[in-house]
């Protein structure tokens, strides 16, 4: 792009291709656009979810073969705030992951209200992912047929954090091994650390 033009202009140019990677990303993900996806993260990417802590490319094949055990998740996603710092960013959204579930046989929908932060950074005239991190907020679950509920074994409920309780009680159910100790509304020292984490890699403050 010509540098000679404003800075606001090249700025907004920037912002736009980075929500666009992003939006890219998420999109997808949801419609098993796995190339494509595949396609948004460098190579040394690093992503850290609840079922999920390795590189971009890892985590399409992680979300192929999530895709093949008929665990198919959609996120409904906020617009994205993006702050630059030269040739890196960070961007930021919240998200919430709708997920049609079976527990003991009953249909029910999970939804998990989190925001997804991603580090970009641009590498020979292209943006792409480095990094995606989730700090969860709370989840529910309800009965996707009006008057149906499930029973629940308590102890196996309260034994996972509040902030992403139900769905670490069925990624559980699922053979999945759930990271407890990743940021959320109930551990605030986890979300101070990783904003200074990313912070200190952009080398800015947003």
């Amino acid at each position: 792009m010509n540098a000679e033009l404003p800075r606001f202009v090249l700025d907004a140019a920037d912002t736009s291709a980075i929500t666009q990677l992003i939006l890219r990303e998420r999109e997808s993900r949801d419609l098993g656009r796995w190339d494509e996806m595949r396609e948004c993260f460098f190579a040394d990417s690093v992503v850290r979810l609840s079922w999920f802590r390795g590189s971009g490319a890892d985590f399409v094949t992680g979300s192929i073969d999530m895709a093949r055990r008929q665990i198919f998740a959609k996120h409904r996603l906020s617009p994205v705030r993006v702050v630059l710092s030269g040739d890196r960013a960070i961007a930021r959204l919240v998200a919430i992951i709708d997920l049609p579930v079976q527990i003991k046989g009953v249909e029910m929908n999970l939804a998990t209200y989190s925001r997804f932060v991603y580090r970009v950074e641009r590498r020979n005239g292209t943006w792409g992912i480095v990094g995606f991190d989730a700090i969860y907020m709370r989840d529910e679950l309800t009965a996707a047929i009006p008057g149906q509920s499930v029973a629940t074994d308590l102890k196996e409920v309260l034994g996972f954090r509040a902030s992403y309780r139900m769905l670490s009680y069925y990624l559980a159910s699922q053979g999945y091994d759930v990271d407890s100790n990743l940021p959320g509304e109930d551990r605030q020292e986890l979300v101070a650390a990783l904003t200074k984490e990313i912070e200190d890699w952009a080398g800015s403050k947003g």
